[in-house]
């Protein structure tokens, strides 16, 4: 494994972001960064695995709604794609976006649609000691993170950070 250096920006703004997301978004449970797709994929647990006809209305609720999201920015030419696996009674919903076009505000709507849609069983790992300060600094956070990684993120360091027992980790796969 290749071992991540403070003074390296890149791999340091890829790092920030998963960390950031993790932090601010306590349904994601984990991020993996794709270099070479440069796409990030946001996996969402869900308690009990939902019906296919349950998954298939959340999938096309989601995409037309970032669809008409996107449309609403003017951006055009996005790339979603939405999975789901299960293991025992909790079902992985993977969102999988394109670096390139994702912004804070579709990943806020994103988790919107979720928890409306699955409520309790949509599994968030809440940090009541968050404050609204600390919340604003990751929200710049992210938004910096992400453009940083669309303007100049040409390593090959893939990423995958993990959310366990309220903490988080990142780690260079």
């Amino acid at each position: 494994m290749a071992e991540l250096y403070q003074n390296d920006q890149q791999v340091s703004d890829g790092a920030n972001l998963i960390i950031s997301m993790l932090v601010r978004y306590p349904e994601i449970g984990t991020i993996n960064f794709n270099p070479d797709a440069n796409s990030l994929k946001l996996t969402f647990m869900i308690s009990g695995i939902p019906t296919a006809g349950d998954f298939e209305s959340s999938k096309t609720l989601i995409v037309n709604s970032i669809a008409a999201y996107h449309m609403l920015q003017g951006i055009t030419n996005i790339n979603v794609d939405i999975e789901l696996s299960s293991y025992e009674q909790v079902a992985m919903l993977n969102y999988i976006r394109d670096v390139q076009t994702l912004s804070r505000g579709e990943i806020n709507l994103v988790i919107k649609l979720l928890r409306e849609r699955f409520g309790e069983r949509l599994v968030a790992d809440h940090n009541d000691a968050m404050m609204e300060e600390d919340l604003l600094f990751q929200d710049e956070v992210i938004e910096d993170m992400l453009e940083s990684m669309r303007k100049q993120y040409n390593d090959h360091h893939s990423l995958i950070g993990i959310r366990e027992d309220g903490r988080v980790f990142v780690f260079n796969k």
